[in-house]
């Protein structure tokens, strides 16, 4: 049964060629781009981004679980969405009726704010 445990991230706004260029810093970032000009660097410290304009802010606000293939497979009876196919494909809605993001890989990345994951645990049964 996957477990949900906060990650500290770093939340950047910034052009999106200072997007793609951006160096982050950290053990395990998963980077995911959550609008052309926004990403969230999970498991990052610190960024360094080419945008005088950049914000960078510090996020602790998110939780993240591993998930094998069948525990993906799992969320699919939970989403009206189609769950992410290829590694790096970033898949967000709702996983029982919780905001959520998925990043595909092997093991996908579940996503979702603290202030959701004890309602998405018991909506899931974990």
């Amino acid at each position: 049964m996957p477990a949900l445990e906060p990650v500290a991230s770093v939340r950047v706004v910034a052009t999106p060629a200072a997007l793609d260029d951006a160096r982050w810093t950290g053990a395990d970032v998963d980077v995911i781009r959550i609008a052309p000009d926004e990403a969230l660097g999970l498991g990052a410290t610190a960024v360094e981004v080419d945008d005088e304009d950049a914000i960078v802010e510090a996020e602790a606000g998110f939780m993240v679980a591993l998930l094998g293939a069948d525990d993906l497979a799992g969320l699919a009876g939970h989403t009206d969405w189609p769950l992410p196919a290829r590694a790096g494909e970033l898949g967000q809605g709702k996983i029982a009726g919780v905001p959520a993001k998925v990043l595909g890989g092997s093991p996908a990345l579940l996503v979702t704010h603290a202030a959701y994951a004890a309602e998405l645990r018991g909506r899931l049964g974990w």
